[in-house]
């Protein structure tokens, strides 16, 4: 994603201002390696289609848990990208920033309509666009283009405003008379929207960007943490005070049952369900809750691994170097795989013409598909057929800064 600095710290454990910051790019690495679980997931499991995996009454906790764990990886490669936007102001004036943001929101924007959504659906139609976390990373980057030019702590304060306080929007859309519009639906509520009268082209608004542009705004203020004005020790120790603060708040506020998420929890028929049932929060769109669930565990980790270096680490920041390239491609190696699999059941092309008339994904039929170990075991091929493809083009940024698009890739 966005250009950071690079991680430096003196005798007196301050940062100087270099390329980009090693625990940055380590963090992203690792939700873009768990992002793509869940992906393999929705293409290749049996059950896919057919059954929620956060459904209590029908998972089981390893099914629970392969789909929960990947709810770190939205907020937290969101909240990094703000996070990156505030390193780039150090190096751009305001006018230079909010004019980048703004070309490279669009871009995204299109990018998530036209190469991704092609990439989920192989539908040469495009009939069925989804907007996911490149769409919302995307629109809040247009939006920050202009509060850029605000004080500080200006966006500080209105950026904890919309993620402490969006979760009232949820009392108006709970009552039985409410009626949602497109407006309101890209804003907050998400959902499916027609766009022709005939019902045949939709689209899915899975992350409405309100909620989604106040955690980048807490991301890019957060920036100032990784800036010389913090020695290493006390960016640790803010860090970790953050982050426990956050999942102590998660704890409170969810165990009170009243306010950061509209699905209560509930006693179940065991521990381990009930445990499954508190910490089942609301992802579309993101809750305070579920936020600071993600986030606070984000803020550990930075500052675990902020003076970690070893084979893995190095692996999760080659990831991290190239998160949105590996994210484009992603998708389309494992949908290629997906397709190899249905012409390998016998399946001919009309009949993935066929299905997708019910399931809008080319490929797919409800019901077909492995067990969730091969899922496993598909993912961890798909994760390592990448990496030489991601060092190869993180080597290709770095020996070619003089191409001015390698920045919005």
């Amino acid at each position: 994603m966005l250009q950071a600095f690079n991680q430096n710290i003196t005798s007196t454990g301050t940062l100087t201002l270099q390329k980009r910051i090693d625990s940055i790019d380590i963090l992203r690495g690792m939700v873009m390696v768990i992002m793509a679980l869940d992906h393999t997931r929705d293409f290749f499991h049996s059950v896919a289609n057919i059954e929620d995996p956060l459904n209590l009454q029908t998972t089981s906790p390893l099914l629970y848990f392969t789909r929960w764990i990947t709810h770190f990886c939205a907020p937290v490669f969101v909240f990094l990208s703000g996070t990156s936007i505030y390193l780039q102001s150090l190096l751009k004036t305001k006018n230079e920033l909010s004019a980048f943001l703004l070309k490279r929101g669009l871009w995204l924007i299109f990018a998530e309509i036209v190469i991704v959504a092609f990439g989920i659906t192989f539908n040469p139609f495009y009939n069925f666009i989804l907007l996911q976390v490149i769409w919302a990373i995307g629109i809040s980057m247009v939006i920050l283009a202009l509060l850029i030019r605000l004080p500080f702590n200006a966006i500080l304060i209105l950026g904890l405003i919309i993620v402490f306080a969006h979760n009232l929007l949820n009392i108006p859309e709970s009552d039985p008379g409410f009626k949602s519009n497109f407006w309101w639906d890209l804003a907050h509520n998400g959902g499916g929207v027609s766009l022709d009268k005939n019902n045949t082209r939709f689209i899915a608004i899975l992350y409405p960007f309100v909620p989604w542009t106040g955690l980048m705004m807490v991301g890019y203020c957060a920036g100032k943490f990784f800036t010389p004005e913090f020695t290493a020790a006390r960016r640790r120790k803010i860090l970790v005070y953050v982050g426990l603060s956050l999942i102590l708040l998660f704890i409170v506020l969810r165990y009170m049952n009243v306010y950061g998420d509209p699905l209560p929890w509930k006693p179940q028929r065991n521990g381990m369900y009930t445990l499954l049932s508190f910490i089942n929060v609301d992802k579309y769109p993101p809750s305070l809750l579920y936020m600071c669930m993600t986030i606070g565990p984000a803020f550990l980790m930075l500052a675990l691994v902020e003076n970690m270096r070893n084979s893995f680490t190095n692996i999760m920041r080659t990831y991290g170097r190239t998160a949105f390239f590996y994210y484009l491609v992603h998708f389309y190696l494992i949908h290629l795989l997906c397709a190899i699999s249905f012409f390998a059941r016998g399946h001919n092309l009309q009949q993935a013409i066929d299905s997708a008339k019910n399931l809008p994904f080319l490929f797919l039929i409800p019901g077909e598909g492995v067990s969730l170990t091969t899922v496993y075991l598909i993912w961890a091929s798909v994760v390592i057929a990448l990496y030489p493809l991601c060092r190869w083009y993180d080597k290709y940024k770095t020996n070619h800064k003089e191409k001015w698009w390698l920045s919005y890739l």
